[in-house]
């Protein structure tokens, strides 16, 4: 991109308000940024680092964070990228199983690996960065400088490890390997229509390193990813309208804020040409909101995990038009058609490896299974996890003959293919409440009582020993719901009824009112349903049960 448009900028980040009250920001051009992140190389060499050293990487998000990423990628290292926010001990639990032999990091990053001696005892070289976003490690090169070619690496190499949100469970390093960051680029320039010249606002700050292999110009967003729903929807909404943003990734707890703040406001975002939400299912509330606030853009739902994406896609309109009668039925989330290049297959579930074709049932069109998928932008392995490896990954020659050639990774997820071949999401399997009737899936359940308006969000749990007893946790819009005791029995009452008219939740007999949901911090939008079980053991229940 530095030689084929070397004066687009590459990266704006923020560092103050003009007079005129416009965002002041800090322009990198490619050709810019391709010295930026050679300065960084070089840096990176002379403190010892070298092809194939595992770097923890803990800078700032914006230049900061692409600069060292690629000054990485360019000597053949290899990033470590771990949540800010996923909490102190899950997070020192994944470095020290990452074993990185360099400390690429702010000051309190440093005085971390200092304070947890044992946890960095593999840190042999410590890199200091500085805790501004708008600073550069070094000094960019002159103009004249030259550039030195980058390590030849090649496609099974290993690239970066990226880690797992932890929603239903510790998380897990996903092994990247380069030729897998080369298919995902290639799948979500194709599937999105992206173009080089278009302007990113990430809301996902790891996504920005996406944006210098499509040619795209991230705008930094004024957004700390420790507390990704603490934006403030007002500045994001600015830097959509100055920059002329035509696209943006975020979850769709972000992106229902800022849709709520240019609904209240009667705004409009007449520049974006796509939104783009994951990390949770979208409600077709949220896609119709959007379709107001995008005149000229359309909001879509990439399907997929950290270990396989993307997988499948779907548009709002065609949420609206089409599937979000059937989602409100409890029939599950249409997550869309698969991408190209990707193999989706349905299986019976299993808790454990599976280790040959006999153990492989595959379902028919409109039945439940679990969900499992091929591509090239799959992986293959978790970094020093064998057991969980074993567990999540299918060697193809299990499957069947004449399929393409790659592991088949275990999403984890229930679901079904229709008779059109669309994928239809019906929640965790982790999650899923099998009781005496039935098994009952979080995504057959929750939209029909998130239909209710004065519910925020709603969590199917089970509870029991074996977790058979299923049960309704509620978020309300407002506290003053619980506390007045006419309010919350008319709204259990309506609940009972709505539950009464579908036969797989009339057997959910007990509710409990929770003030703010348990989530992960990535997206803000995954509901941690296993920590609402626990909490909600030690609660007092309410009935959901109609008289007789």
């Amino acid at each position: 991109m530095a030689t084929r448009r070397p004066t687009q900028a590459a990266v704006k980040i923020a560092r103050g308000q003009k007079i005129s009250g416009e965002i002041d920001y800090l322009t990198l051009s490619f050709s810019t940024l391709e010295y930026e992140v050679e300065a960084w190389a070089d840096k990176l060499r002379a403190a010892g680092v070298s092809r194939g050293d595992r770097v923890l990487v803990m800078v700032r998000q914006g230049l900061p964070l692409i600069a060292a990423a690629f000054g990485l990628f360019k000597i053949g290292a290899i990033p470590i990228i771990i949540d800010p926010g996923m909490g102190r001990k899950n997070f020192l639990a994944c470095v020290a199983r990452s074993q990185p032999r360099v400390l690429l990091g702010i000051p309190l990053a440093q005085i971390t690996s200092y304070i947890f001696r044992n946890t960095f005892a593999a840190v042999k070289i410590r890199i200091w960065a500085s805790s501004s976003p708008t600073a550069q490690l070094a000094s960019a090169p002159p103009s004249n400088a030259p550039i030195t070619p980058a390590a030849d690496c090649a496609a099974t190499d290993l690239a970066a490890i990226l880690f797992t949100s932890g929603s239903t469970g510790a998380p897990k390093g996903v092994c990247y390997e380069h030729g897998m960051f080369a298919a995902q680029v290639r799948l979500v320039r194709t599937t999105y229509g992206i173009t080089p010249g278009e302007i990113d606002l990430p809301l996902l700050p790891i996504f920005a390193l996406f944006n210098p292999a499509l040619g795209m110009t991230t705008i930094v967003p004024d957004i700390d990813p420790r507390q990704p729903a603490n934006i403030d929807p007002a500045k994001i909404v600015r830097a959509i309208q100055q920059e002329g943003v035509t696209n943006s990734f975020g979850s769709p707890t972000l992106w229902r804020i800022i849709a709520r703040y240019c609904l209240k406001n009667n705004l409009a975002l007449p520049s974006i040409k796509r939104v783009l939400m994951a990390g949770a299912p979208v409600p077709p509330e949220l896609f119709a909101d959007l379709i107001k606030i995008l005149p000229n853009g359309m909001a879509y739902s990439p399907y997929g995990a950290t270990e396989a994406l993307p997988v499948a896609s779907i548009s709002g309109l065609h949420v609206i038009t089409t599937t979000a009668k059937a989602t409100a039925a409890g029939e599950g989330t249409c997550v869309g058609e698969r991408v190209d290049e990707v193999t989706i297959k349905i299986i019976a579930p299993s808790t454990t490896a599976i280790v040959s074709a006999a153990e492989i049932c595959e379902m028919p069109a409109g039945q439940i299974g679990e969900i499992i998928v091929q591509g090239p932008m799959v992986t293959k392995t978790y970094d020093q996890l064998a057991a969980a490896t074993a567990l999540a990954k299918i060697s193809p020659l299990k499957i069947a003959q004449g399929l393409p050639s790659g592991p088949w990774h275990r999403l984890g997820d229930a679901g079904y293919l229709d008779a059109h071949g669309q994928l239809w999401f019906c929640g965790r399997l982790a999650e899923r409440v099998i009781t005496p009737a039935g098994t009952l899936y979080t995504e057959q359940v929750e939209p029909i009582f998130n239909q209710h308006p004065d519910i925020a969000r709603c969590a199917l749990i089970g509870l029991g020993p074996n977790r058979d007893q299923p049960a309704l946790v509620i978020e309300p819009t407002t506290q003053a719901i619980v506390a007045s005791v006419a309010m919350r029995q008319k709204l259990l009452r309506e609940l009972q009824i709505m539950g009464a008219a579908h036969a797989h939740t009339r057997p959910i007999t007990r509710a409990y009112f929770h003030p703010n949901f348990p989530v992960d911090v990535r997206h803000n939008a995954k509901i941690h349903r296993l920590s609402l079980t626990q909490w909600a053991a030690h609660q007092p229940s309410y009935s959901l049960c109609l008289p007789s």
